[in-house]
């Protein structure tokens, strides 16, 4: 089944910025129609009380390309999660004001709906509760939420959207969180080849791919399952570590010892566009990841049960991971990245 939002036609032209122009407009937002993929998991909670709505989604963007989230006025969310990058960037790490180097690699934004947990290490829960992270922390946006809404609240776009979209123009924090996320729950996923497959579109693996396919369902199916190629569990596989005192992967959260640099697994969609890989870029290339699996990961008390058992290694032929590669190329989605 396709994936869509059906989104009506954009804001007209908004009416000119000075006050004397401003006038109050009705207040008719209805939700959007959302249609969950067919072999998708169930939603997150949080997405049944913030249903997306038409202004929502169209406040939620423009606040996702808002400059004015950082103390300095040069970085938005959509500076680090760029769409043809599958909504992540190419940098090993985070980089925000002021060319600050942040803990972790930026995650790619897709099926967020979908998600049970946000960030390398599921500190948050709900997406409403994610995107005050960055505006607050130094290496990002350094800013704070009351120093966002006061530079919102003199710009009368902004009033005409909160209005459309919350029934008048009074902007605060909750409804900051809120419409990101609602837009953020639009960025689904699933129109990839791989997709087209599974709904027997008349599209088909070529030999490599359906080779790939095979690999992939005997050796890494156990961690990149469901229809989101992740399986939204949180282990140790042995990558280089990251030797800033931060961190400690999933322990930062939990405190608990036995999660220490354990990471959330990422999902395999548009993998493609999302280099480089690992929790901080530890990897170049897909090639780079595989060799590395390959060779044997760095051993470690609560590494996961699956390379521990094997010898701290999953074994590859140069054939399996072409193979491989291939068909993780047919999860790219280039309807998704805008290519």
């Amino acid at each position: 089944m396709n994936v869509f939002f059906k989104i009506l036609p954009l804001l007209l032209m908004l009416i000119s910025c000075t006050s004397d122009d401003y006038e109050q407009v009705s207040y008719e937002n209805p939700e959007l129609i959302f249609t969950v993929p067919a072999g998708f998991p169930q939603l997150n909670a949080s997405v049944y009380t913030n249903k997306p709505t038409k202004y929502g989604v169209i406040l939620g963007e423009k606040l996702f390309h808002e400059k004015r989230f950082s103390a300095d006025n040069t970085i938005s969310c959509a500076s680090c999660h760029i769409q043809a990058s599958a909504f992540a960037d190419h940098h090993a790490q985070a980089v925000g004001i002021q060319n600050r180097i942040g803990l972790r690699n930026t995650p790619s934004i897709q099926n967020l709906a979908f998600m049970q947990f946000y960030n390398w290490d599921g500190s948050k829960l709900s997406l409403e509760n994610q995107s005050i992270v960055p505006i607050i922390t130094h290496e990002e946006m350094d800013s704070s939420i009351l120093e966002v809404i006061g530079k919102l609240q003199t710009d009368l776009t902004y009033r005409v959207l909160f209005q459309k979209a919350f029934g008048d123009d009074q902007i605060t924090p909750e409804r900051i969180y809120k419409s990101i996320a609602q837009y953020e729950y639009t960025l689904i996923s699933a129109e990839s080849k791989y997709d087209k497959i599974k709904r027997n579109e008349g599209f088909f693996f070529t030999q490599s791919e359906a080779k790939g396919y095979e690999v992939f369902q005997q050796k890494c199916i156990s961690c990149h399952s469901t229809e989101l190629f992740t399986d939204q569990t949180f282990r140790n596989i042995g990558f280089p570590v990251n030797t800033n005192s931060n961190e400690a992967g999933r322990a930062r959260v939990t405190g608990n010892p036995e999660e220490y640099m354990s990471f959330r697994v990422p999902s395999l969609r548009n993998v493609e566009f999302t280099a480089p890989y690992g929790s901080f870029g530890q990897f170049a290339t897909l090639r780079e990841v595989l060799d590395y699996f390959d060779n044997g990961v760095i051993a470690a008390d609560n590494l996961d049960p699956i390379l521990k058992n094997n010898n701290n290694r999953i074994p590859l032929t140069e054939e399996e991971k072409e193979a491989l590669i291939s068909f993780m190329k047919t999860l790219s989605d280039l309807k998704f990245t805008g290519q």
